[in-house]
């Protein structure tokens, strides 16, 4: 038999349980029910989302408009940084362009000039240049109006070529241009078939560059040497041959004199006459040569140019009073060798007298002066022209070469004296017909001491 005590102790244990059971199950059911109360509020309560779809769309698009504007900036800030290095850029190029000594001429496929820089103005001696058509400023005489022409048409180059230029003014320049195609970059050809070579095509010209430099100071100054040069070698070549020449014709103008002396009045005397009148040509001849042959030796001195061309002048008068002489214009004072200034103005003064004559009209002989800022230098233009038949188109650039005359009974060596004395003196002579009729010879010299010779104004207008 179990004792009383046992089964009190099972009996309140059991109690105990059942209370502990029924409590948990309690506690549980209270949390279930309060989950499901929250879970049935979470799906009444709608949810912007989900459930409301404009709200939805709103917020999606109002994230991609915050997207799209800060690309907006980003893409705005590239484009302002791309303008400002695209500005920076087409400034230096302006600036190079405007800048650099060498002329430019951009010109498009139709014949317009669609860029240019003032060193191009200057060479031309043409403004404004941008947007014309280069026939139409040039001329369709011009050399650079061929070569541009075959460059657009035919896409040829010309590298170091030379050409001559004439100004609006009519002054003649000597310009240096290297003319290069700008090709149009090829499209690629579409073909038919994937086995279908592809075909090659031409590139178009859309336009020529000219790259030009004025040379005319610079093919003077290479004339001027040659001249020098030539001159120093005809002298050393032909100073004996000459001094031979001259003792022979003393030995027979000795002899011819002998004959005449003891001859009496006839065939024999006459015949020894001619002798002596062609020795005594051929003397003058020779010592003409030898004055023109052999080097200068200036005496560098200030010389009065005023009084030095009216004595000139009076000189011209009277060893030819039926020549009208005028003298006008500005002669200061020049540093040079009197002597050899006086020999050429009386050769050219001579040469003009003679010239008049030849004409239809009264010989009238004119001496102009004036002063010239030219190449960054001062320099006396002295002026003689005439109102003779001009010089022949054919014989204008011959006249300065030593025995070229055309006259039956002259030397050749007036002019070519006349040059040398230029030279020397570090000036320089041109020759050209006037407008109205006759001749004019400009004589260019330096109004401070010059013994070499250096930039002329030998800038020949078309007259």
């Amino acid at each position: 038999m179990i004792p009383t005590n046992i089964l009190l102790f099972w009996g309140v244990a059991a109690a105990a349980l059942l209370g502990g059971a029924i409590f948990l199950v309690m506690l549980a059911r209270k949390m279930i029910r309060s989950q499901s109360l929250e879970f049935r509020n979470d799906w009444a309560r709608p949810k912007a989302d989900q459930d409301n779809a404009p709200a939805f769309v709103a917020a999606s698009m109002q994230g991609v408009i915050e997207r799209l504007r800060a690309q907006e900036k980003e893409l705005a800030r590239l484009h302002m940084l791309a303008q400002e290095r695209a500005q920076e850029s087409e400034r230096l190029t302006e600036e190079v362009t405007r800048n650099m000594p060498t002329g430019l001429l951009l010109v498009s496929a139709t014949g317009t000039i669609s860029s240019t820089n003032p060193a191009a103005e200057e060479a031309l001696g043409m403004r404004p240049l941008r947007y014309r058509s280069y026939r139409e400023i040039l001329g369709e005489d011009s050399g650079l109006v061929e070569m541009l022409g075959a460059c657009l048409r035919n896409g040829e180059t010309f590298q170091r070529s030379e050409v001559e230029h004439v100004t609006p003014e009519g002054e003649v320049r000597r310009l240096g241009v290297t003319i290069s195609p700008i090709f149009q970059a090829p499209r690629p050809a579409l073909r038919t078939y994937v086995s279908d070579p592809p075909s090659k095509s031409v590139p178009k010209v859309s336009g020529a560059l000219c790259l030009m430099s004025d040379l005319t100071e610079l093919t003077a100054l290479q004339k001027q040497i040659r001249w020098k040069e030539n001159l120093a070698a005809l002298g050393e070549m032909s100073a004996g041959i000459a001094h031979e020449f001259k003792n022979a014709l003393a030995t027979i103008a000795g002899y011819a004199q002998m004959i005449r002396s003891e001859a009496q009045a006839g065939e024999i005397f006459e015949s020894a006459e001619r002798i002596l009148d062609q020795t005594r040509a051929l003397t003058h001849v020779v010592t003409e040569f030898l004055r023109f042959a052999k080097p200068l030796e200036i005496s560098y001195e200030m010389v009065p140019m005023q009084a030095l061309l009216e004595r000139v002048a009076q000189e011209l008068r009277e060893t030819a009073p039926q020549c009208e002489v005028i003298c006008e214009g500005t002669f200061p004072d020049a540093p040079g060798d009197e002597a050899l200034l006086r020999q050429a103005l009386v050769n050219l003064t001579r040469n003009a007298a003679e010239a008049a004559a030849a004409g239809r009209q009264t010989p009238r002989v004119t001496i102009s002066g004036s002063v010239e800022e030219l190449g960054g230098k001062t320099w006396q233009r002295i002026c003689v022209s005439d109102n003779g038949p001009g010089v022949a188109e054919h014989d204008l650039p011959k006249i300065f070469l030593p025995f070229y005359t055309t006259k039956s009974e002259g030397t050749g060596l007036g002019l070519a004296v006349v040059q040398k004395v230029a030279l020397q003196h570090g000036g320089s002579i041109e020759a050209r017909n006037r407008a109205g009729g006759g001749a004019e010879f400009l004589l260019w010299l330096p109004l401070r001491q010059e013994r070499s010779a250096s930039l002329f104004p030998s800038r020949t207008a078309r007259i």
